[in-house]
């Protein structure tokens, strides 16, 4: 199975493919759709689209996992993560790709086995979990990679993940 893991970002998106097979993952791309600098919000939306449109026609993923908008303290970080995700999930949905969400707590907690671990802990994890050693690996591809794994994990298992947070 090949999951597209989506981390959303109106600066810096993060994606990650991982490949599940018999128990085993493995990271076969990962990285960040960055739009170019100095576009206004709105104008990052199309290209951070098409950029999921191209990673969706050359993986050809059996499913995504995206995640879910997290509680912002201010209202409007949260309506531009909300319109960053609308953009990522278009392609996806458009495509006919399976998507499933999962909140970053959840996430945090399938990868560390804690809800409130911080971003170098996640991507130590991952790390670990993916045999990457030490290859460069951004903070947004890591926590993509991330909720990828929190799928691969769930989807033999469904309800893993939301298990895992409840505990």
């Amino acid at each position: 199975m090949l999951i597209l893991g989506i981390d959303p970002g109106s600066g810096s998106t993060g994606y990650g493919v991982v490949e599940s097979r018999s128990g085993r993952l493995r990271a076969l791309a990962h990285g960040t759709i960055v739009p170019p600098p100095g576009l206004l919000f709105l104008d990052r939306l199309p290209h951070i689209a098409a950029a999921v449109e191209t990673l969706v026609r050359e993986v050809a993923p059996d499913g995504a996992a995206v995640e879910d908008v997290f509680h912002a303290r201010n209202s409007r970080v949260a309506l531009q993560l909300g319109h960053v995700r609308g953009a990522a999930l278009l392609p996806l949905l458009r495509a006919g790709v399976p998507v499933h969400e999962y909140s970053p707590r959840l996430v945090k907690k399938a990868v560390t086995g804690s809800g409130a671990a911080e971003k170098e802990q996640v991507r130590r994890m991952v790390r670990l979990l993916l045999r990457l050693g030490d290859a460069p690996l951004a903070l947004d591809a890591s926590d993509a990679l991330a909720v990828a794994i929190c799928h691969a994990h769930s989807s033999p298992f469904p309800g893993f993940c939301e298990a895992a947070a409840r505990a």
